[in-house]
């Protein structure tokens, strides 16, 4: 029921693809500052001697195609990715004539080491790091083993580079981290105040039960000995109040003994539009509020179509309440999210359950994962009683809830002949 957010647009575009364009941007720009350009008496950089050669050419093609694997694996295989974006850029530098590599040929290595930073495990990270540095190093080492000049400041400069390029990574990954870490913590404390609302509401219903068996056992030890006839009218209700009591704080304290499922999702809290709010905070007693629900989401904006199906007969506290607010978290969602005029809420009297359906016809991008805890109230509660339920897009647009609670033997049946 909840809408997902699309993404921003650059996100969109893999690593991969903005590692291939920071490299073609890169050797771009090393052959227009080797070039004349309009306004300029010479070029920035003198061209070195095989530039323009066929085996210049050779060297480019070739550096070009190992920084270009290297993009295309980034995602599958980082470190052998980054290998081949380091082989590239010293493969590069040769075809230069310079003392160092320089920084435009380790641009697409940086973009890779701020990825694999970011989207790795830290010991990945690490590795990537390392590996760069260590290229910087042999690179000047072996220069100077051979006598040749070296470009130590454009060094330092590069490693320097790589070293914040992989701090922003470790930084965005560490901020990820702690995100899913604080969302893991709201789901959970949201399934523990659902948990606490439903045995408060429990709580009402057994105390209201209690109560009522109260005054039909003393009205019973009243006329016991005058009028049997309605004593034992009493005592039939309060063995009926008490079993149903007893069966409903049954299902709860079996329910809650049971060891909690897999939550690691993400989830985020978004309640009820005003109209739905606001009729939400009044003690609702169940599906008899159905229709009042109905009108007021109406008259706020969107059209509720109710529909009954079978015999309607009384149900249990903890079911019709239940039943109720699963749809009414349903039409907050629907008002809230799916950007629609219109829903309709379906429930059937069956003989062994009570099942309710909710749809519409918005965009209907929510999933059966759910990332909102409206879902995951609705769920818990179907699960506390062991019913069914599914939550999820329908193919012909639009979105789907639907729930089945079991219903006692002992429930009381009514000849309430359905709307």
């Amino acid at each position: 029921m909840h809408a997902m957010p699309l993404p921003p647009r650059l996100k969109l575009v893999p690593p991969g693809a903005w590692v291939a364009l920071a490299w073609c941007a890169s050797t771009a720009f090393t052959f227009l500052a080797r070039i004349r350009l309009p306004g300029e008496m010479t070029a920035n950089v003198r061209v070195a001697a095989q530039f323009y050669r066929w085996d210049g050419l050779l060297i480019l093609t070739v550096a070009c195609a190992l920084a270009l694997l290297g993009s295309m694996w980034l995602h599958r295989r980082p470190l052998t990715a980054l290998s081949l974006l380091l082989t590239a850029a010293a493969f590069l530098t040769t075809n230069l004539a310079v003392g160092a590599i320089q920084l435009a040929q380790f641009l697409a290595v940086d973009l890779a080491l701020y990825f694999i930073a970011a989207g790795r495990p830290r010991r990945a990270g690490v590795t990537a790091l390392s590996m760069a540095l260590a290229v910087l190093l042999v690179w000047e080492a072996v220069r100077l083993l051979r006598g040749w000049g070296i470009g130590t400041l454009e060094e330092l400069t590069v490693a320097l580079t790589a070293v914040v390029a992989w701090l922003l990574g470790d930084a965005s990954h560490r901020t990820r981290e702690y995100g899913e870490k604080l969302r893991a913590q709201a789901a959970t404390q949201a399934v523990t105040d659902e948990r606490l609302r439903i045995a408060r509401e429990m709580h009402d219903m057994v105390a209201h039960s209690i109560g009522i068996i109260a005054l039909q056992a003393g009205a019973a030890a009243r006329v016991v000995h005058t009028q049997p006839d309605a004593a034992r009218e009493a005592m039939t209700a309060v063995e009926t109040t008490g079993r149903e009591t007893l069966s409903g704080l049954r299902r709860m304290l079996v329910a809650l003994r049971q060891a909690d499922q897999d939550r690691d999702q993400d989830r985020e809290q978004d309640r009820a539009a005003a109209a739905v709010e606001a009729d939400r905070l009044r003690p609702a007693e169940g599906l008899a509020d159905l229709d009042r629900l109905a009108a007021a989401t109406t008259a706020a904006g969107v059209q509720v179509d109710v529909h009954w199906k079978g015999a309607r007969r009384q149900l249990p506290p903890d079911i019709n309440l239940s039943v109720f607010r699963i749809v009414q978290e349903s039409i907050t969602n629907v008002v809230r999210h799916a950007e629609t005029t219109a829903c309709r809420v379906t429930v059937d009297y069956l003989e062994e359950c009570v099942a309710v359906e909710v749809t519409d016809d918005g965009r209907g991008r929510g999933s059966t994962t759910d990332t909102g805890f409206g879902l995951v109230g609705m769920r818990e509660r179907v699960a506390l009683l062991h019913g069914e339920f599914t939550a999820g897009p329908r193919l012909e647009g639009g979105f789907r809830v639907t729930a089945r609670l079991p219903v006692p033997a002992t429930a009381t049946a009514t000849a309430t002949v359905a709307v």
